[in-house]
């Protein structure tokens, strides 16, 4: 499987800085999330610069408003298209939230028959992310926050899945069943790995309560030959730039250790991550 860096893990950063770092410290590529800098902006030719330091695996759609991106159905368009100008592979967006009163998105993402031919036009993989229950009474705020509700709607408008460990985490903390349920359906093109505990998301492994060594192991026994994203939270590491490149190196080897049948010494997060499980 590719091991990959989002972005957003150190958007803090520099976009170029965070490309320089994932690359110095070993991972196939990253995962962009469309931010502010994509506003307004030359975003193929910023695209194209980053590419030159490592691969962009995938791109995140905006789950805010950007500068002359329009609304959320205008968003994931234009994220599509320039994933296919850049040769990008894959996208990924977030369903309705029925907290954010997203009528308007929510009728049109009903309404689209088949994503890969009418949104990823056959050259983009289009993937949706399972929510975080974060609402009143933790509650899901987002429209299909039942996984088999979701895996029916994937199926019925051939939509592929990203699946977000610290989202379904918040709802149940040993989400292992859930996850055999979306892995089973065999529409997994991507996942997004951190840990969640304590009301916080994106943790570092270690940091939360999720048996993510367990999952970890489980994907590499049944050969899962797709996209690993660790997606954290900035607030997880140092502030000093070097700070920052010790402790991703820590955590990549952590994952290729789970992930890529080889023997490397237990130490730090390794070990944290572990004994949580």
């Amino acid at each position: 499987m590719k091991l990959v860096l989002s972005a957003g893990s150190l958007y803090t950063l520099p976009l170029e800085k965070a490309f320089e770092i994932a690359r110095d410290t070993g991972f196939d590529g990253l995962e962009v999330i469309i931010n502010h800098d994509f506003g307004l902006s030359d975003n193929v030719g910023l695209i194209r610069a980053v590419q030159q330091i490592l691969p962009v695996c995938s791109l995140h759609a905006p789950f805010f408003e950007i500068d002359g991106w329009g609304n959320k159905i205008s968003q994931l368009q234009r994220t599509a298209e320039l994933a296919i100008e850049t040769g990008i592979p894959l996208i990924n967006f977030h369903p309705p939230s029925w907290m954010g009163m997203e009528l308007g998105f929510w009728r049109w993402f009903n309404r689209v028959k088949d994503y890969q031919a009418e949104v990823g036009q056959g050259q983009v993989i289009i993937t949706l992310e399972n929510m975080p229950s974060t609402g009143m009474f933790g509650s899901n705020p987002y429209l299909l926050g039942h996984t088999s509700r979701m895996i029916q709607f994937m199926e019925e408008k051939n939509l592929y899945l990203t699946f977000d460990t610290a989202h379904m985490g918040s709802s149940k903390a040993n989400f292992l069943n859930d996850f055999h349920q979306f892995y089973n359906s065999g529409k997994m093109r991507n996942i997004h790995f951190s840990d969640y505990g304590y009301g916080k998301e994106h943790l570092l492994p270690g940091h939360g309560v999720l048996p993510l060594t367990r999952f970890l192991n489980h994907l590499r026994e049944t050969g899962y030959n797709e996209t690993l994203t660790l997606e954290l939270s900035p607030h997880e590491f140092p502030d000093s730039e070097a700070g920052i490149r010790e402790s991703l190196a820590e955590i990549f080897e952590y994952l290729c250790q789970e992930t890529r049948f080889q023997e490397r010494p237990r130490h730090g997060i390794v070990h944290q991550a572990a004994t949580a499980d």
